[in-house]
């Protein structure tokens, strides 16, 4: 039997402006990564996001962003690596106070957009944000976006890490994404087709149709997504089809 997880990026809505289908994806994923006010969301979002994942059995993670709302996280901007350490702790601090409100705790960090890609960039910031997260919770996992980050959180001692895999965007053959690519408009059978591949055999098919490693035990879905239901839909089918199991991170790492 294979183990793997289903994530999705949550509570990305704030004040009168809405982003995903929060409520209608959650009842088909085991973790959520949960905005947690710089990129987006607020505070009543953060509260309905939580208490969602709650009432689903919904492992409850952060998701830190830059603090850049104007631009959703995904504009670079300078900032040392204890800046950064700061930024995640302080997300990962208002979250909590939420899951502890509803009496849960939180399971995982994921951080968002461009702070993912300076993670990804630095070594120095990686592994300053990581020892920042051990230094708050040392039972959190940490849920690596690709290979170099997922190395450095192998060597921060103490931290456990799991890899993640995409199936609604496309590989480059250098296991890069191409994340200019919209998610809409794919074919359903397609993406439950990668999820089985990557889930069962730990590999994906690129772009030009060359066969790559990508051993994650974690799935990312785009909730923002128009389609994202009909997609999970379609991976919960396969699900019962082959030998695998959906699990939380908890149960994995």
């Amino acid at each position: 039997m294979v183990q793997i997880d289903i994530n999705c990026d949550m509570g990305e809505s704030f004040g009168n402006w809405r982003m995903g289908r929060d409520e209608d994806v959650m009842p088909y994923i085991t973790s959520a990564n949960i905005a947690a006010g710089y990129h987006a969301g607020d505070p009543h979002v953060m509260r309905d996001t939580v208490e969602m994942a709650t009432d689903h059995d919904v492992g409850i993670g952060v998701h830190p962003g830059l603090p850049d709302k104007m631009g959703f996280g995904r504009r670079r901007m300078d900032a040392t690596p204890a800046e950064v350490r700061d930024y995640v702790t302080y997300q990962l601090g208002a979250l909590d106070a939420f899951a502890r409100q509803r009496g849960v705790r939180l399971q995982h960090v994921k951080p968002h957009g461009a702070m993912y890609s300076m993670l990804s960039e630095s070594s120095e910031h990686a592994r300053a944000a990581m020892e920042g997260i051990l230094d708050v919770d040392e039972d959190l996992i940490y849920l690596a976006t690709d290979m170099h980050i997922y190395e450095v959180a192998r060597d921060v001692e103490g931290l456990r890490a799991v890899f993640e895999g995409y199936v609604d965007i496309d590989y480059r053959a250098d296991r890069s994404l191409i994340v200019e690519q919209s998610v809409a408009d794919k074919d359903p059978e397609l993406v439950a087709d990668r999820f089985v591949s990557i889930a069962t055999d730990g590999v994906v098919e690129t772009a030009n149709g060359e066969e790559i490693d990508v051993p994650a035990e974690s799935i990312c879905i785009h909730g923002d997504n128009p389609e994202a239901v009909e997609l999970l839909r379609a991976i919960h089918a396969r699900i019962e089809e082959h030998d695998i199991e959906l699990a939380s991170l908890d149960e994995i790492a």
